[in-house]
Parts: C-alpha cells; sequence; structure tokens
C-alpha cells in the first residue's frame, strides 16, 4: 500500500466517523455544539485532502475520485449561515436543529460522496 493510500485511509475513516456522529444525534439543543465540531473537522478533513490531492502525481482513478467528491463539497456546500443564525436565534428550536443536521447530512449525501468514501475506504 502506498503512502497516500495509508494517509488517505485515516482521513477518510475520520469523515465517516463524523458523519456518523451527526447521523446518531438526538436533536439535543446542546448536538449545536457537537453538529459545528463534526461539519468543521469534516470540512477541514476534505480541504487536506484537496490540497494534497491538487498536486498532478496522483492520477488514479481512486484518488482523482477523492479529489473531485472532496472539490465539489468544499466549494458547494457552506452552513455557516444556518449554524450561526440557529445558535443566536433559535438555539432551543430541536425542531431546527433536526432540520439542519438533516440537511448537512444530505449535502454529504450528494453525489453519494459518504457512499463513495465508503468503497474507497474498503478498497484501501
Amino acid at each position: 500500500m502506498d503512502a497516500i493510500d495509508e494517509y488517505l485511509k485515516g482521513l477518510l475513516k475520520q469523515v465517516l466517523d463524523s458523519y456518523v456522529i451527526l447521523a446518531e444525534l438526538d436533536d439535543n439543543t446542546s448536538d449545536l455544539e457537537i453538529i459545528k465540531k463534526e461539519l468543521s473537522k469534516i470540512k477541514g478533513i476534505l480541504q487536506v485532502i484537496n490540497a494534497k490531492l491538487d498536486n498532478k502525481k496522483y492520477q488514479s482513478d481512486r484518488l482523482v475520485s477523492i479529489y473531485k467528491l472532496a472539490t465539489y463539497y468544499i466549494e458547494t456546500y457552506d452552513f455557516t449561515w444556518e449554524i450561526e443564525t440557529l445558535s443566536k436565534v433559535y438555539y432551543n428550536d430541536s425542531s431546527r436543529l433536526k432540520n439542519l443536521r438533516i440537511i448537512i447530512l444530505n449535502s454529504l449525501n450528494d453525489k453519494k460522496l459518504i457512499e463513495k468514501f465508503q468503497t474507497i475506504l474498503s478498497e484501501l
């Protein structure tokens, strides 16, 4: 196994772990901090993946696929405004918290990102 594969394996595992944490939340008002932390972690990891694979020396189909998925997510999704609004105005509203969490989970399933990461992780 290449060093890059081992490195990406660790990063993909962290993304999937954060996804599971988000999926299993109970929509308590205290969950907003967890959502912020896990989403921040996911975005940061995707940015690291993006920066690492931006180098043209990594050209395997698997690595190109990871790069494209990470780039798409970073460029398409930003929940900063929603999280800030929720934390200031609706912090006690579990329905809004649930809606935000579902939107975030749906964004991570756009273009089957999580499913593809799981498949790639199992192949590494």
